[in-house]
């Protein structure tokens, strides 16, 4: 098999898959005779050959996929015209905080945002599977930890923590809150197969810069796609 029959088989395969596929899960297409750095080479080249489609190939926490580009959304909603579910401004502001903060608990939610939050919210956010617990702080009561998964960086459409607004001073606050509010509002950076969005979320998020600091929890970092 010669490069080009293995692209058009790599181009297929993600086009067909429901789910992004990992390198190493590409290498069975060719019963592991094409090495890692052949395939990445080969989804370079394909995902130049997309870029001046309407949609692109984007490396996600999980994997390659295929998927629309923001400007399509406008056109794709008219194929379903349902609203799709809408987050509050304490919904997103929870979610900035245990994006940025993770791992985190309930308490240190309510230390930053000032006011009680309800359990009702958290559970929307790991009901949409962006959110959850991975394990518990040595405290009394032993609360659970709260942190991002995968899935949320996969319907964002990035790659990893790395990728999010940096808040990098107080006086770029508003500008990165907007832009993490704009990011999730940009779900519909979805497969072409899902037609699920956040909806209207642009907002501008009234959380203290100096309570979420600048730098993201380094074991958290670095998903990896091989």
């Amino acid at each position: 098999m010669n490069m080009a029959e293995a692209k058009q088989v790599l181009e297929t395969a993600l086009i067909c898959s429901q789910q992004p596929l990992q390198v190493r899960d590409m290498r069975v297409l060719f019963k592991e005779s094409l090495g890692t750095d052949t395939i990445k080479i080969l989804l370079e080249e394909l995902k130049n050959d997309w870029a001046n489609k309407g949609v692109e190939l984007v490396a996600v926490a999980t994997g390659w996929r295929f998927q629309s580009r923001p400007e399509m959304r406008e056109y794709l909603d008219r194929l379903h015209p349902e609203k799709p579910p809408r987050y509050t401004r304490a919904t997103l502001e929870t979610l900035a905080i245990i994006a940025y903060r993770q791992p985190v608990t309930r308490g240190d939610m309510e230390d930053i945002r000032g006011v009680t939050i309800n359990s009702l919210l958290i559970k929307q956010l790991e009901d949409r599977g962006w959110v959850e617990v991975i394990g518990h702080r040595e405290a009394v009561g032993r609360p659970a930890l709260f942190a991002t998964t995968k899935q949320f960086l996969d319907d964002l459409g990035l790659a990893s923590l790395d990728q999010l607004p940096l808040l990098e001073s107080p006086a770029q606050q508003g500008n990165a809150f907007e832009a993490f509010a704009e990011t999730v509002e940009d779900v519909i950076a979805l497969p072409v197969s899902r037609d699920d969005s956040v909806g209207d979320a642009k907002l501008q998020l009234d959380i203290p810069l100096d309570a979420l600091g600048s730098g993201l929890t380094p074991t958290l970092n670095g998903f990896n796609n091989d």
